[in-house]
């Protein structure tokens, strides 16, 4: 006698997605998403704040204070290369232990003396060199006397100098400043900077640039430090 063939179970429903399922795999989706987006977003943030434009001639180049000689020399390089006349030297505060030795009756070279004389020892004649008397305690106050020889000389462009990691906050700053006038400005970072913003998170010395210039990034592009 013959069996009748054996029906198979019917499990196409255990194949159909639940809605709970559906959910936890649109979940799933958005957070791998996110990561990766973050991850992008960590890896560029090097190259983000290193923001770099094209060289023009300029009326002058405007050299930030923070280095004794990684920007200076770009300053130089600049010069000698014929991109503009003139080089600003802007002057930053000391700190309080340098000041009690001053009250104390010893001066010593304060770090824009030293950027100075690097400029003047590497050819820059001293009628080619402006130095303020403004002394300065961040970016935004420089950008502010930046706005004031622009608009005392007339100068219609200016090649802003400082370490790569620092201009993409010198850009907002000088933004701010400038406005309602018509002076341009280029940005250029030194080429003595060693930091690598492509792979700055390999790099010890890059990753406390960019931890230490991140919070002030933010804290300018929220109305404060200026």
């Amino acid at each position: 006698m013959t069996r009748p063939p054996r029906r198979g179970r019917d499990v196409s429903h255990q194949m159909r997605p639940t809605p709970g399922r559906k959910r936890a795999l649109r979940i799933g989706l958005s957070i791998a998403a996110l990561l990766a987006a973050g991850a992008i977003a960590f890896a560029r943030v090097g190259t983000f704040l290193a923001r770099e434009q094209p060289l023009a001639k300029a009326d002058a180049i405007f050299v930030f204070a923070g280095t004794l000689a990684e920007r200076p020399l770009e300053a130089v390089d600049l010069f000698r290369e014929g991109y503009a006349p003139r080089v600003v030297v802007t002057r930053a505060t000391i700190d309080q232990a340098t000041f009690q030795l001053e009250k104390r009756g010893l001066r010593i070279p304060t770090q824009d003396d030293l950027s100075r004389e690097v400029l003047l020892q590497l050819g820059v004649p001293a009628g080619s060199l402006i130095s303020p008397s403004f002394v300065h305690d961040n970016t935004a106050e420089e950008t502010r006397t930046l706005r004031e020889l622009a608009l005392k000389h007339r100068w219609r462009r200016v090649i802003l100098v400082s370490s790569k990691y620092h201009l993409r906050r010198v850009a907002l700053a000088a933004r701010r400043a400038l406005r309602g006038t018509d002076v341009e400005v280029i940005l250029r970072g030194s080429r003595y900077d060693e930091s690598v913003p492509g792979r700055w998170w390999t790099r010890r010395p890059d990753i406390r640039w960019v931890a230490s210039e991140v919070p002030k990034l933010v804290a300018y592009a929220m109305g404060f430090g200026t």
